[in-house]
């Protein structure tokens, strides 16, 4: 069985998190008090609950459901967040994860029990800025201050050439951890096997590596 979440709140953040969990195989619980979008999103999740979720009984609903994470992706209502996020810990939900417009808002989410802040506008212009600057890569993620993780089509010399002996950690200090081809991501490639053109790498290193990256593959 997949795990099991609720979110609460479906602005466009809290929509994308519903939709990518339940892509990945989870059951989603989303809750919302609008009826239009309860509506729409219905045929996407497991389960769709038009509610207050400034309502403790609405929230106290979700206690029976053995939630292994909750994300509180309310847009207007900061109060909203904050009872919200107290109700979830006080129901023993393990992962709460918490949306913030900014530094206040997630201290202040923290000391009510968030075990995780998200900032998605503040990370989202981020990426953004990072894939327009980083033109090398078709996607740059960052996963901490200091490391990232980017996609780049394999690089023409690197082309019919095998992992094993491009030594790309070695040359570059750069992890290559997957490859997608045909829209499929393969994360246990042949490292002996000859790269084809039309793959793109997955690859992470830190931001001042991949910064100086040459998606040509000559340094």
């Amino acid at each position: 069985m997949g795990k099991q979440f609720a979110v609460l709140g479906l602005g466009s953040f809290g929509w994308s998190v519903a939709r990518t969990l339940e892509k990945m195989g989870c059951d989603v619980l989303v809750v919302d008090d609008s009826y239009e979008k309860i509506q729409e999103i219905s045929e996407q999740v497991s389960y769709a609950l038009k509610a207050d979720v400034t309502d403790p009984e609405a929230l106290h609903t979700l206690g029976g459901r053995n939630l292994d994470g909750v994300v509180i992706a309310v847009s207007e209502n900061f109060e909203a967040s904050i009872m919200a996020t107290l109700l979830c810990k006080d129901m023993g939900i393990p992962m709460v994860v918490a949306k913030a417009k900014d530094d206040l808002q997630g201290t202040i989410l923290k000391k009510v029990g968030a075990d995780y802040v998200v900032y998605p506008e503040i990370e989202m212009g981020s990426r953004v800025a990072k894939n327009l600057a980083a033109r090398e890569f078709m996607d740059w993620i960052e996963l901490s201050d200091d490391y990232s993780m980017v996609e780049v089509t394999v690089p023409e010399p690197w082309r019919g050439k095998c992992l094993a002996d491009l030594r790309i950690r070695e040359r570059f200090g750069i992890n290559v951890v997957g490859i997608i081809i045909n829209k499929e991501v393969d994360v246990t490639f042949d490292p002996q096997k000859p790269l084809p053109s039309d793959g793109i790498l997955i690859m992470i290193g830190s931001n001042d590596i991949l910064q100086k990256f040459d998606a040509k593959g000559t340094r």
